[in-house]
């Protein structure tokens, strides 16, 4: 017999057809770590990211103008990062161009200009006499501030959206450039003072931030809905007093802020322990 008569029949598929090509064997991906297609998308929204690259670029002035010795310009800087900070999140929204790639864009932005840049203006502005102390104070404020972010990031989707946990570090920042506003506001006295003064705040700060107390946020309040009249009349008597005074009504507000995440704990926890109280006074007989 020949070659070809000696080779045995192959096994054919009962339907008759016939596979010319081998498949090719790509190892399966699993179903958890497939990416959907509408994800694969190339390009970034062009009006929101313009806003945060700006928010970068004030923060990279801020640095710049601290080396320089120009404080309250630096301060200035890190005021309008936060505004721009404020207009890409609502611009996204407005827009209806909220994407991952933004929101990560949008931390690593807050890092550089709330992080960064405030803890470089306040080492050189009052902790340098503090030496290794006041670097670590500056750098504890930077590593609590890139955890606050992360921390955000992840908890987004499961928290109310009335809220923030942690004070957020954009008003951390505002809280270290107001207190260089009102300092020079006062003539620029009290010089030993500031040096005490600025490194425990810069702790308290760093604490706050990665702490559990609940902070009131307005990124969602609707505008459009009609208000009492005695909220227009507070209003424009706050935007007078404000302009008035600028430097200590903007140290008055942001301080304000800040210390109302441990008030409100303090008191939901003084009314947890009243009900408590008066639930076990009308249990007893």
């Amino acid at each position: 017999m020949s070659g070809i008569e000696s080779q045995e029949p192959e096994d054919f598929p009962a339907t008759g057809k016939v596979r010319l090509l081998r498949r090719r064997v790509r190892p399966r991906v699993p179903l958890r770590n497939r990416v959907p297609s509408e994800k694969l998308r190339r390009g970034v929204y062009l009006i929101p990211s313009l806003f945060t690259a700006g928010n970068i670029m004030c923060g990279f002035f801020s640095i710049v103008s601290t080396f320089n010795g120009e404080y309250v310009q630096a301060a200035l800087f890190v005021i309008f990062a936060h505004v721009l900070d404020g207009v890409d999140g609502y611009a996204a929204r407005l827009t209806k161009t909220t994407s991952q790639f933004g929101i990560e864009f949008d931390s690593l932005a807050d890092v550089v200009s709330f992080g960064v840049a405030p803890a470089i203006l306040v080492y050189f502005w009052a902790l340098v006499p503090w030496g290794n102390w006041g670097w670590l104070a500056a750098c504890t404020y930077v590593l609590c501030g890139a955890l606050r972010l992360s921390r955000f990031n992840v908890q987004a989707r499961n928290l109310s959206k009335g809220h923030f946990v942690g004070l957020p570090i954009p008003v951390a920042a505002e809280m270290i450039t107001s207190t260089v506003f009102l300092y020079y506001y006062l003539g620029g006295e009290g010089a030993p003072n500031k040096r005490i003064t600025l490194l425990l705040v810069i702790y308290g700060l760093a604490l706050l931030m990665v702490s559990g107390f609940q902070y009131l946020s307005l990124k969602n309040t609707d505008l459009r809905k009609r208000f009492p009249i005695w909220t227009l009349v507070f209003g424009i008597i706050l935007i007078k007093v404000i302009i008035t005074e600028p430097q200590l009504m903007f140290f008055t507000l942001v301080l304000l802020y800040t210390l109302s995440g441990p008030l409100l704990w303090c008191l939901s926890t003084y009314k947890r322990h009243r009900e408590k109280r008066r639930e076990l006074a009308e249990v007893q007989p």
